[in-house]
């Protein structure tokens, strides 16, 4: 990590008029996933001026997608979220293009889908949206802190046509039925399963473990443009691809980004893991130093509730010692000159965390330099008061704020 942050080039914001930021809240759509991996850029950069067959192109995305993630073959969409809608109309239509067509018409077809309400969360969009998308009807399962094997059991009947399983930070934490048990009980029921896998760093797992579609997300911490890599049973797959010619032509992905993604598949393979984390660590040893004598603050390295090799630095903060709020310094950080932008999707609770896997040189000081700034300053005079109920519905102001 740089010890100058004045040497980094912020020349890019200020001749195209975008605002500046250092990404500590992870690989997040809204402020543009992740820092794309060099073979990709230039993977993309290659492809641009040339004609290609897409079909031919496809075919060897599908190779590269078994090689990494030990799927019979795959294909490359326009993003997680699609893969989702296209693998659920897959499981439908299978192969017969009159079918793929009528979409999203589902009278006649087996058109539900089984989901743990626990897992039916907003990414951006809902899960249940998603579902949707196909024609197909989402039946969820379970309450949302607890759900037990009979209720799975009681919710398939002669209309589902699959079982969807969400891995992410977003769903709810306990009481939620494991993949084994969920992947055994549909199976034994003649289910097949889809996995929503769009943030994890083991491509293999969910395939390994018997799923038969899993979804990836290109642009998160593959590094790649965005995209969504969809894995797993060649016949199933082969039916998600054909979707192509009917609802999934709204949802078409270029040659730019299909050959990017395929370079950062590729790129995966010969990542240095062991050094990214190390340097990751170091930034959270940092910003932990840079709260430490803070009455009232307290920062612990919490590791990936999705069990990903990934830690983060988890700052709570008292407001009854501290006088000023956890949602009022995230506030105050995204504020600053060069706004940091943290975790903050659960700072009612009284803490927010800073995530290190998207930092680039010199951002690890900057954050720590602002992080303290903020709080001496909020030390000395109380921070204004954060409107949580506003803060939650902020993503829908930033749409209806744009022009």
């Amino acid at each position: 990590m740089s010890s100058n942050s004045n040497t980094i080039d912020w020349s890019f914001y200020k001749k195209n008029g975008f605002t500046p930021l250092v990404n500590v809240s992870g690989t997040m759509t809204s402020i543009g996933a992740s820092i794309m991996v060099a073979d990709a850029q230039l993977a993309m950069q290659l492809i641009s001026p040339h004609f290609i067959k897409i079909h031919e192109l496809q075919s060897s995305a599908s190779k590269i997608i078994s090689e990494l993630t030990g799927s019979e073959s795959g294909f490359i969409t326009a993003s997680s979220g699609a893969g989702i809608t296209l693998s659920i109309a897959a499981l439908m239509t299978g192969k017969n293009p009159g079918l793929i067509e009528k979409l999203p018409n589902t009278d006649g077809l087996k058109n539900e889908v089984v989901v743990q309400s626990g897992h039916l969360c907003n990414y951006g969009g809902t899960v249940d949206q998603a579902i949707r998308l196909s024609g197909a009807k989402t039946i969820s399962f379970g309450q949302s802190t607890q759900v037990q094997d009979h209720q799975l059991y009681n919710a398939i009947n002669e209309n589902t046509t699959a079982g969807l399983y969400v891995v992410s930070h977003h769903v709810v934490e306990y009481g939620q039925m494991s993949f084994d048990c969920f992947c055994k009980i549909c199976h034994e029921k003649g289910i097949p399963v889809i996995v929503d896998a769009a943030s994890e760093y083991d491509l293999k797992i969910f395939i390994d473990k018997g799923a038969d579609i899993v979804i990836y997300s290109s642009h998160k911490f593959l590094g790649g443009p965005t995209a969504g890599i969809v894995a797993g049973k060649s016949n199933f797959i082969q039916a998600c691809y054909m979707q192509n010619m009917g609802i999934g032509r709204v949802m078409k992905v270029g040659k730019e980004n299909i050959f990017g993604a395929m370079s950062a598949l590729q790129a995966w393979k010969g990542r240095d893991h062991e050094a990214i984390r190390n340097t990751e660590t170091s930034a959270l040893e940092l910003w932990q130093q840079s709260v430490t004598g803070f009455n009232g603050v307290k920062a612990n390295i919490v590791s990936d509730p999705t069990n990903n090799p990934l830690s983060r630095l988890k700052i709570s903060i008292s407001k009854k010692t501290f006088k000023s709020s956890a949602a009022s310094v995230a506030q105050a950080l995204s504020l600053c000159e060069i706004p940091i932008i943290v975790r903050d999707h659960e700072v009612e609770l009284g803490y927010f965390q800073l995530d290190p896997c998207n930092l680039d040189d010199g951002h690890a000081e900057i954050v720590a330099s602002s992080l303290q700034n903020v709080l001496k300053s909020a030390s000395i005079k109380p921070l204004p008061e954060v409107d949580l109920d506003k803060h939650r519905n902020s993503s829908i102001q930033g749409y209806l704020d744009w022009k």
